[in-house]
């Protein structure tokens, strides 16, 4: 069963976009051992059929998220998961919207997390800019989005009225490599019937599976070139 955003009147009507959420958590999984340090930057391959997408997690700016993040990765629950929703929205220039993955088998997930606002993290809804899924706020776990649009309006807003604007979605990195590979699962088929409300014709009539999911090395930082000695003149 997937987790859908709980989106309020308000919201729903400015976008039909809202990012689906997480399976509902009937029975979190038994906690595993502590969870690993968080990095400060951490990068994560998303192997597919398709391709490789490669993300680049912003552990210092949003630990909370990245470290939930990082515990299904090296818990390699991720593994075998899928990409089942493709949002394209009625305005604006395609690629526009978003996909979504999630687990759906609840005995796999871990207890929800504390929520992670873009007011306090700093990092908006761009294009390439990967976000936790959730029902209310502190409920998301598993399921996340990756953006091919900047979507503002998933961005806290601290000064709306209603709740749900107030605190936004929690994003917490981005696609450092592969954003044509998540263009690809974006164009793929949809079914006209699958999902409820506003998800309607927004699910993938073939899910993309996750093969495998795995942190990888940073790339090695590219050091300026050594100055060339230059020879002194003739009679010095």
């Amino acid at each position: 069963m997937l987790m859908r955003f709980a989106v309020s009147a308000a919201l729903m009507g400015a976008m039909m976009s809202m990012p689906a959420m997480a399976a509902p958590a009937r029975k979190a999984a038994p906690v595993a051992a502590k969870p690993a340090p968080v990095p400060d930057v951490a990068r994560v391959a998303i192997t597919t059929p398709m391709g490789v997408i490669t993300l680049e997690l912003d552990g210092k700016h949003a630990p909370i998220s990245v470290g939930n993040f990082l515990r299904y990765v090296d818990a390699r629950r991720f593994d075998g998961m899928v990409f089942f929703r493709s949002m394209h929205l009625p305005w604006g220039d395609p690629p526009n919207g978003l996909i979504q993955g999630g687990i759906r088998d609840a005995a796999k997930l871990f207890p929800p997390i504390a929520h992670e606002p873009t007011s306090q993290t700093g990092i908006l809804h761009k294009a390439g800019t990967i976000s936790l899924a959730r029902h209310q706020p502190g409920s998301a776990t598993a399921d996340f989005f990756i953006l091919l649009s900047e979507l503002s309006s998933l961005d806290a807003d601290p000064k709306a009225t209603d709740p749900d604007a107030q605190a936004g979605f929690a994003a917490f990195g981005h696609v450092a490599e592969g954003m044509d590979v998540v263009r690809k699962i974006w164009e793929q088929d949809r079914s006209p019937t699958a999902g409820e409300g506003a998800m309607k014709g927004q699910m993938l009539a073939t899910p993309v599976k996750m093969l495998t999911v795995r942190r990888v090395p940073m790339p090695a930082a590219v050091s300026a070139p050594a100055a060339t000695p230059v020879a002194p003149a003739a009679g010095q």
